[in-house]
């Protein structure tokens, strides 16, 4: 045999080296805050104000458009997905916490909507029509017969 004996453990211990230098830890991309619900909890309505969860938390990543006082935090995980997904990523978590402050700056309610909760949020089944992408008469005119022209070639 080529190989001493010697040799043969030094082998195997650089193979088991390697090993144990993979990693078992799933691939993630991340974005907003990590830990999000850990977070939430530490928080408490009427005792917490906005300094409080800024060194807590963090700044928010978007405020309310009609309300200033209203705060809102974000989690999302993806991951690899299995060898039958074809790699694809799959959403392990997405996490939303929205905080409401009163004037005075203190904590007045807390809602934290994970993956699961928003599958049961209700939708409204109106449409809105929006009258300034309406195509005038002039603007139909001349598209169909643009068509017209265009469709006979």
């Amino acid at each position: 045999m080529f190989i001493k004996k010697n040799h043969l453990y030094l082998l195997y211990f650089v193979f088991l080296l390697f090993l144990f230098g993979c990693q078992l830890k799933e691939p993630t991309k991340n974005h907003g805050i990590l830990f999000l619900k850990n977070r939430a909890d530490i928080l408490e309505v009427n005792k917490t104000n906005k300094n409080d969860v800024i060194s807590k938390i963090g700044q928010p990543h978007s405020k309310s458009i009609s309300n200033e006082n209203e705060w809102i935090y974000i989690e999302r995980i993806l991951t690899k997905g299995e060898y039958f997904k074809l790699g694809q990523n799959i959403l392990k978590e997405n996490n939303v916490l929205i905080l409401e402050f009163d004037n005075y700056g203190i904590l007045t309610k807390k809602i934290f909507l994970d993956k699961d909760s928003k599958q049961k949020i209700e939708f409204s089944k109106d449409i809105t029509v929006n009258e300034m992408t309406q195509k005038s008469f002039v603007q139909k005119f001349f598209h169909s017969l643009k068509t017209k022209m265009y469709g006979n070639k």
